[in-house]
């Protein structure tokens, strides 16, 4: 007859195999003020932790992703939620007045960490930082190399200068006389030569980048400019067991 002390040996192995099909996202708020992060699961994928929760500062949590995970983090800030209905609204990134997006995105402006996680046939993961829809928080991604070595040698995407100190003044996003974001070209003309669509679409032959997003890319060289900022050094790949995500990260 099984024991008790077998069947906590046989939940610890599951448990121990559950941890391991997957990626690990420690995600980190070395902010000042609290973080609300946003989680989005590209078409079929999950959204881990009902899509968003609050990260005091100082506070760290680990996510499990499954492997093939693909979707985008960002950060939200200056929220108000009522304890009761989880229901209020954040001054940025706000994803319909919910605590918990549940599959809503985030409104621009936004910094957003995008990633794309392999497979064990194609087992490279991609990341990066984007600023296309616009600047609200400091933020980086960073491999954690791991016993078999996965995660040695990756590069780190990143914006960790505050942008909004840089933001041209017909770019700004003020709350209560503070500026709190920095929106993208498009975002503020909404023309199809700063959105890179109609006549411009088609890539960076069509769509040159813009005084804005030079100014961007000079502030943070580490992460996407524009739709087309196809620079070598933005998009990054890796195969590591964990990441560590971190708003405000020191610079």
């Amino acid at each position: 007859m099984a024991t008790s002390s077998h069947y906590f040996i046989f939940f610890s192995i599951l448990v121990s195999i559950s941890l391991t099909d997957g990626t690990q996202l420690i995600i980190v708020n070395n902010c000042k003020e609290s973080v609300w992060p946003g989680i989005l699961g590209n078409g079929g994928h999950p959204s881990p932790k009902h899509g968003g929760f609050h990260l005091g500062s100082g506070e760290e949590i680990v996510i499990h992703v499954p492997k093939v995970w693909s979707g985008r983090i960002w950060g939200r800030q200056g929220c108000c939620f009522d304890q009761n209905t989880a229901k209020g609204s954040c001054q940025t990134g706000d994803c319909g007045g919910l605590l918990q997006c549940n599959g809503i995105g985030g409104v621009p402006p936004a910094t957003l960490v995008e990633m794309t996680l392999g497979t064990s046939q194609s087992p490279l993961h991609f990341y990066d930082v984007s600023l296309v829809d616009g600047f609200n928080l400091p933020v980086s991604v960073k491999p954690v190399e791991g016993g078999g070595g996965g995660g040695a040698g990756c590069g780190v995407a990143a914006c960790e200068a505050n942008l909004n100190v840089y933001c041209p003044s017909s770019l700004v996003v003020e709350r209560n006389g503070k500026v709190v974001g920095c929106k993208s070209a498009c975002l503020a003309a909404k023309s199809d030569r700063y959105c890179c669509t109609g006549e411009f679409a088609g890539g960076r032959y069509y769509c040159k980048p813009t005084v804005f997003a030079r100014l961007f890319k000079t502030v943070c060289p580490n992460a996407y400019s524009y739709a087309y900022d196809d620079d070598s050094a933005v998009l990054k790949t890796c195969v590591a067991p964990r990441y560590v995500i971190t708003f405000c990260p020191p610079h």
